[in-house]
């Protein structure tokens, strides 16, 4: 066989086992003046890969023109894909690959319009390496995935380019923004890094920089920085970043920048995934159904744990929460992590015939350890203490209510604390900019954690996202006070905000998406991470008070 081949409709008509094209996808073959008006649609357009086989290696080398650059993955694995996205929706009529000596013996390409659900539009059973020109491809969407099924050497896949041609939906703005300039890395800890850079310019307007850890796709951004979490210490890192405008034009890479990161303790960081007031009665068959698509938010995030912060769970109007809502709804998105979960009750759960009933049948002993709605658990060097806040904060108006057992349980908790970092989540928060307001009835709670130097508490109730600066127990700043955010935007619809408080560092409304914390043995950080997977908001990194 020679090196450079072309495999079109008719040159895999027989034998049949070679190709196979799915009807609804392809489309006889055109006439010569359709192919004369196709377009190289990949170029230069954002890549991301299952894996890479080194950091030189990334996925932009098989779309930047060059074939002196090439992705590979990793070696020995197979089931590894490479996906582009084209910017705008487009119908695929040619896709030409070409092979480093790695090359794929079966491999299929894909079409998807939202990036995660893919319909094939050819499958190779029988490739040789060399050059793959597939033509008379009839496939519709933004983006465009490689899937390699088997190697047909001992490593793993490599590509010099792959190009996809086509017809752009519309002709529109296809300008892409400048390369971002002056990346340059800020404070470099054991386990993270801050990067800040000069924004790009653009013919409409930029709308957002996606960052790059060693060739590879990591998170997007809104502003001019991020702060990348979870790093291992003592490690060298390099990063990249890029700029996209609304018409979803991708700038080439900026110049990279390379950091080395201090040495530290790598067992003892690890990354959680939390928010609140997460499953209404919808399921992922409605656009507007909020819970299915946070939830594919935090199996991204890859967390350790999961913490909820009340109201798992809604009721029906006019009707009581059951166990049946909870498996028709919160166990078929959420409950995909009720291994790792960490649930607390919030005043939804109480809307049963008999209060909690439903959410203790469905959670079981993970929502009840020691037999009560409240107990403390332990990672790293942390300690976590989740609490039932309906046992002090009244319901209708949000006043004081009294739970002795409860309150005493807590101070004999953290008398008996030998951990370093303290964390709190209850449902109700001290302290709000949202429709609910400030729950006085939270107030000995706030008070007690405060007095304890806490370093970390997380709430619902509203359902909105605001970041406080740690304060004292009167919401004044100070160093010395816990951090609280209010993360009520797991999936039920949002309340309306009021002006912010004086100590408010992040206020968003009508906002869906999960904190991802990355916590280690004397420090803590949080990233909001929106629906589309970009970085909303990012804490400084806070100390431990003790």
């Amino acid at each position: 066989m020679s090196s450079s081949r072309v495999r079109s409709l008719a040159r895999f008509a027989l034998p049949a086992a070679a190709v196979v094209l799915l009807p609804a996808a392809v489309s006889p073959a055109r006439d010569a003046s359709a192919a004369a008006a196709d377009v190289l649609l990949s170029q230069g357009k954002p890549v991301s890969t299952s894996t890479l086989e080194a950091s030189a290696l990334s996925g932009e080398n098989a779309v930047d023109g060059n074939l002196k650059t090439r992705w590979a993955s990793a070696v020995s694995a197979d089931a590894q894909w490479l996906r582009v996205d084209l910017g705008q929706a487009a119908t695929v009529h040619r896709v030409k690959l070409n092979w480093e000596a790695a090359y794929a013996k079966k491999y299929r390409i894909e079409i998807s319009d939202d990036g995660e659900n893919f319909k094939p539009i050819a499958t190779i059973t029988n490739g040789d390496g060399g050059t793959d020109d597939l033509t008379g491809l009839s496939g519709h969407g933004r983006f465009l995935r490689f899937v390699g099924t088997e190697r047909a050497t001992k490593y793993g896949y490599s590509l010099w380019e792959l190009q996809a041609y086509g017809t752009p939906d519309s002709s529109g703005d296809t300008q892409p923004p400048t390369a971002p300039s002056n990346l340059a890395a800020g404070e470099i800890g054991a386990n993270s890094v801050a990067l800040t850079w000069a924004a790009a310019t653009d013919n409409v307007g930029v709308s957002g920089y996606e960052v790059l850890r060693d060739g590879k796709s990591i998170a997007t951004s809104t502003s001019t920085s991020y702060t990348d979490n979870g790093l291992s210490p003592d490690t060298d890192y390099t990063y990249t970043v890029r700029a996209k405008d609304a018409a979803g034009n991708a700038s080439p890479v900026s110049a990279a920048v390379k950091v080395h990161t201090k040495p530290g303790t790598a067992g003892n960081t690890f990354v959680l995934a939390a928010a609140g007031d997460i499953a209404e009665q919808c399921t992922a068959s409605s656009s507007s159904c909020m819970h299915p698509k946070t939830a594919k938010l935090v199996q991204q995030i890859n967390p350790a744990a999961v913490i909820t912060m009340g109201d798992n769970q809604y009721d029906a109007e006019n009707d009581s929460l059951t166990l049946q809502n909870f498996k028709d709804y919160y166990d078929k998105t959420w409950g995909k992590f009720k291994s790792i979960t960490h649930p607390v009750p919030g005043n939804h759960e109480t809307y049963d015939d008999t209060p909690f009933q439903a959410y203790e049948q469905y959670f079981g002993k993970i929502a009840t350890p020691n037999g009560k709605r409240y107990y403390s658990w332990e990672m790293g060097n942390w300690h976590f203490i989740a609490l039932d806040s309906n046992g002090f904060v009244d319901d209708k108006d949000g006043g004081e209510l009294k739970d002795t057992d409860q309150m005493n349980w807590i101070k004999q908790d953290l008398a008996k604390n030998t951990k370093g970092c303290v964390a709190a989540y209850y449902h109700h928060p001290r302290w709000s900019s949202g429709d609910h307001g400030d729950q006085r009835g939270s107030k000995q709670l706030w008070d007690l954690f405060a007095q304890n130097k806490v370093d970390l508490i997380l709430n619902g109730h509203d359902h909105h996202y605001e970041r406080f600066v740690p304060q004292d127990a009167n919401g004044k700043a100070d160093p010395a006070g816990p951090v609280e955010i209010v993360g009520g935007m797991g999936g039920a619809n949002p309340y309306p905000v009021h002006a912010a408080h004086p100590t408010t560092a992040k206020l968003l409304k009508d906002t869906f998406g999960v904190l991802k914390l990355t916590m280690t043995d004397t420090t803590f950080s949080e990233q909001l991470i929106g629906l589309d997977g970009t970085v909303l908001d990012s804490s400084p990194t806070y100390t431990c008070h003790n």
